[in-house]
Formats: C-alpha cells, structure tokens, sequence
C-alpha cells in the first residue's frame, strides 16, 4: 500500500492559519484489488495515465517535503512503476513494503506514519484508486485545514454524510497516535472527536473510488 502525507509550513503566530504548510504525503498502495481480478488498482489507467500518475500530480505543486509510498500485494509492479516515472515528486517518494497487507489498510497507515521524520506541518494520507482527487482538490483540504477552529487536528471531508479521502492530520495528532502501540488513525480519530474537524462539501471526488468493474466503467479506467 502506498502512503502520501502532505506537509504545509505555519511561522506567523498570529495568522497560523493562513500560511502555506509544510506538507507530508502518504499515499496507500497495497491492497489486492481482488474484485478487478487481482489487478493493482493505482496501475489503472485513465485518459492514457495511470490513477497513480494522476495523484503525483495533484500533489507535486504543494512541493511536499515528504513523500512515503506503502505497497504490498502488488509491491513490485507498483514500485517499478513509480521508478519509471521522472517528475520531482516520484524521484523523491520512499518505498515501504507492508510483509501483512492482508491485515488491513490500518496496518499500511501504521507503518507509513512510523517512517515519517521530516519536519511537517500536515500529512497527506491518500488512497490510490481515486480517479477524481486533483489539486484542486487538495488545495480545498489543505485550505479547510488552514482556516479550522482552536483544537483542530484533523480534517476529514464529508460528502451526503459519507466519509470521504483525502484525510489531513497534524503533526501534533499522528505523534499522539504513535505513541501508542497498534493505535491506527481511525481508532484515534474515533477516540477523540473533538480533534476532528468534519469538512462538509457536495464535491463527489472525495468519495469517488474504484472497486469494481462497474466502478471501471463509470469512470472510463482501463488496464
């Protein structure tokens, strides 16, 4: 599974929030893709790129200052593939391989936010079969997560009462959460609420992913 974290960096203490952040990216790759046939779903292709390609490109003009990808079930086409892209973000992406995918994505998360050790304002924690997530769309996170209330460290989008992905954590949240052995995101999350800031939007792209033939379709992917 791949991982993205995206890091924004915050120095005016009187408008924290309305400077750029030093941005982290994990971007989780290692699922199975068993119901397309065992197929890498960030290997899909969409208008001749690949799922994969068109993530590296939403975040690149955020010049994150870390990049981690986490594969596992198909970890070497995925990593050959990202060796054979050339752009400033893929040539600075570290690999992990998760030895248990079949765990859970939980498991991927855990091992990608133990890697992290640049100095990040934000992480970036992205799926890799979203065909609609652009930069636009990371802008509009990245700007929600600028503009949240005191105590907020978290910010997970929410389309018609879906949960949604992109998700941004500070840095402050994912050294709490690994602190604690086995704690994942989600379980942190859960455990305290009132760190989360739910980011209500009509924007389909946050809950747009590809599990299914059907899901191919309707997005115009092919192998």
């Amino acid at each position: 599974m791949n991982s993205i974290i995206i890091i924004l960096i915050m120095t005016d203490t009187k408008s924290i929030h309305s400077l750029p952040l030093r941005l982290a990216v994990l971007l989780l790759a290692a699922g199975q893709g068993s119901r397309l046939g065992s197929h890498p779903k960030a290997l899909l292709k969409q208008g001749g790129k690949t799922l994969l390609e068109g993530l590296l490109d939403a975040v690149q003009p955020f010049n994150p200052v870390e990049f981690i990808a986490v594969t596992g079930f198909h970890g070497e086409a995925i990593e050959q593939a990202l060796v054979q892209m050339d752009s400033p973000v893929s040539r600075s992406i570290r690999l992990l391989r998760n030895p248990t995918p079949e765990v859970g994505q939980a498991s991927s998360v855990r091992l990608g936010i133990e890697a992290l050790h640049s100095n990040f304002d934000v992480l970036l924690i992205a799926l890799s079969d979203q065909p609609s997530i652009t930069t636009a769309e990371v802008s509009q996170l990245l700007s929600a997560f600028s503009q949240r209330s005191a105590g907020t460290e978290i910010v997970l989008p929410m389309v018609h009462g879906q949960r949604g992905n992109p998700v941004l954590f500070s840095k402050k949240a994912l050294q709490n959460t690994v602190a604690v052995p086995d704690l994942s995101c989600r379980a942190y999350m859960d455990a305290h609420p009132e760190q989360v800031q739910i980011w209500q939007t009509d924007n389909d792209a946050f809950v747009c992913d590809v599990d299914t033939p059907q899901d191919m379709k309707k997005y115009q992917l092919a192998f």
